[in-house]
């Protein structure tokens, strides 16, 4: 069975520490806890593993975050992957620094990454994983709050954070999404 691990981002040095690119750092941390390493390939860069009999194909759009579709699109294609078994890693402002939440799927909530994909691929039905970035903007503020660097107080928080990260995503992958929500979803 195969799955497509999707961390959403925005290429180039200037956005690499980014709240909108904790999709990235997350499937950094899941590549780098399963040894394994990026390709630059079409639409993104790519790297696969295994988990038990499970594929995993890891992708990072390289097409920035307003057009994900288009490269999740292609390798849902070309891997032959349901939509059951996508999730995206996703940045949430409404969830407070640090919230993990796990949804089976939904609306984009006003995401443009998000609702690039659901429009690509004509669904919401896929799973996503998102990182609650706050919302510690004023008013207008918005895209400059979610292309701002991540504090030093929240770097530092952060180790533990892909660890639940990177378990949450083994488990979709082994257990499902519905056993997973019911271990990780907590309510603070």
């Amino acid at each position: 069975m195969k799955y497509l691990i999707v961390g959403l981002g925005n290429i180039g040095p200037e956005y690499e520490n980014s709240r909108h690119n904790i999709g990235f750092m997350m499937l950094d941390a899941f590549a780098k806890a399963s040894n394994i390493f990026f390709e630059d390939k079409r639409y993104g860069f790519v790297a696969e593993t295994r988990l038990k009999n499970k594929s995993l194909i890891l992708l990072k759009p390289s097409t920035f975050m307003n057009l994900s579709g288009n490269a999740v699109r292609y390798w849902r294609n070309k891997e032959k992957i349901d939509v059951e078994n996508i999730l995206v890693l996703v940045d949430d402002l409404a969830l407070p620094y640090g919230t993990l939440r796990l949804k089976p799927k939904g609306s984009s909530a006003g995401h443009n990454g998000l609702q690039n994909i659901q429009d690509t691929l004509g669904t919401q039905n896929y799973a996503r994983l998102r990182f609650g970035i706050g919302s510690d903007f004023s008013r207008g503020k918005q895209v400059n709050y979610v292309l701002s660097p991540f504090t030093d107080e929240e770097i530092i928080q952060m180790p533990p954070l892909f660890e639940t990260s990177t378990d949450i995503i083994r488990s979709f992958c082994l257990a499902g999404v519905e056993v997973t929500m019911n271990q990780f979803n907590k309510h603070k």
